[in-house]
């Protein structure tokens, strides 16, 4: 197997976590690492004997194959820009830039250097959100009706604001499961430390085949939650992240009207389901480590990455018409299908 050269471009947390899933993926080397903290990036060059450059020019003259982004959400379209240009294939972590625009011109660029472009939305590579997307293409779940979802924490705050820090995860597990574009995305949030800055937001997307996701995302919470609940007209399903012993659980539960077609309101009526839930065995595996594998291999085979540029600027053009709607007063923005996007 070809090996794979790889720099780390970032130094801070998440620089953290890619070199130390890209250690344990076999046919990856980090050779280079980049960082605003020189000890932080002389740390996470150490275990592998890689370079370490002060400069982001120099790191990427090093030789490589690709690079990893891992720096705040404002820096990444114009690093990935450079590394691009310097005929690298880049991860970048969520989002894929800050602006459509910016995603736009960064694959643009890709595709026409012939190079691979893969935006980190890692949790599409997690089991159990694999394993609720198996439910719905199999249709376990009957018709789906709507998902909602909540992803708090206490921190981190940032400047970017908790739509563009939080959002990007939510948003891709939803395309991922719904395989539809969203179409239009209200929001509304909370500015507590900082006004234009939400540390609390609240968000409904609405998809091309008619199903809703309201989404809830904050900074301001006593403890971490992460779950997603999908309804659908026969059972319904309740994905929780931070349950790594039982993450997915499927509720043969819900309510009827009887009969189905009935002569006036009055002959409605309403039935509800009880039945068995169903927890089933999901073997743990890193999404990181599973996403750096699968990049590693589309640049050696050329096949499209399960997390692709065009998911990527789905969720930016997604996340930018949140911040129009909120700053609208939470009025419903319509986004175009993909294809026909341009930059609000």
């Amino acid at each position: 197997m070809p090996l794979t050269r790889v720099g780390i471009l970032g130094g801070g947390g998440i620089s953290e976590t890619h070199a130390r899933a890209a250690r344990a993926v076999d046919g990856v080397e980090i050779v280079a690492v980049h960082g605003a903290n020189r000890e932080k990036a002389a740390a996470l060059a150490r275990p592998s004997g890689a370079a370490v450059y002060a400069d982001l020019p120099s790191f990427l003259a090093h030789p490589m194959d690709m690079v990893a982004i891992g720096s705040p959400s404002g820096l990444h379209a114009d690093q990935a820009i450079a590394a691009v240009r310097c005929g690298l294939h880049v991860l970048v972590e969520k989002p894929l830039a800050t602006r459509l625009l910016d995603a736009q011109e960064l694959v643009s660029l890709a595709a026409a250097n012939d190079l691979l472009l893969m935006p980190g939305h890692t949790f599409i590579y997690s089991p159990a959100v694999n394993a609720v997307r198996d439910l719905i293409r199999e249709g376990v779940l009957g018709e789906l009706h709507f998902v909602t979802s909540s992803r708090m924490n206490l921190g981190k705050y940032n400047s970017d604001g908790v739509l563009c820090d939080l959002a990007p995860h939510d948003l891709s597990i939803l395309l991922y499961w719904l395989e539809q574009p969203i179409v239009e995305v209200a929001a509304s949030g909370n500015s507590v430390f900082q006004k234009g800055i939400p540390e609390t937001a609240f968000l409904t997307a609405t998809f091309a085949g008619g199903q809703s996701a309201n989404v809830q995302i904050s900074w301001l919470a006593p403890r971490k939650v992460r779950q997603m609940i999908v309804v659908g007209s026969q059972r319904m399903v309740q994905y929780d992240d931070t349950a790594s012993d039982e993450p997915v659980r499927i509720y043969d539960r819900g309510m009827d009207f009887f009969p189905p077609a009935p002569a006036n309101f009055g002959e409605h009526q309403l039935i509800y389901r009880s039945g068995d839930v169903v927890i089933p065995r999901i073997e743990p595996q890193e999404p990181l480590r599973l996403e750096l594998q699968d990049f590693a291999h589309s640049i050696r085979t050329g096949e499209q990455p399960r997390s692709n540029a065009e998911l990527g600027v789905e969720i930016v053009a997604a996340v930018e018409a949140a911040e129009i709607s909120l700053r609208g007063g939470g009025l419903p923005y319509s986004l175009a299908l993909p294809g026909e996007r341009t930059a609000a």
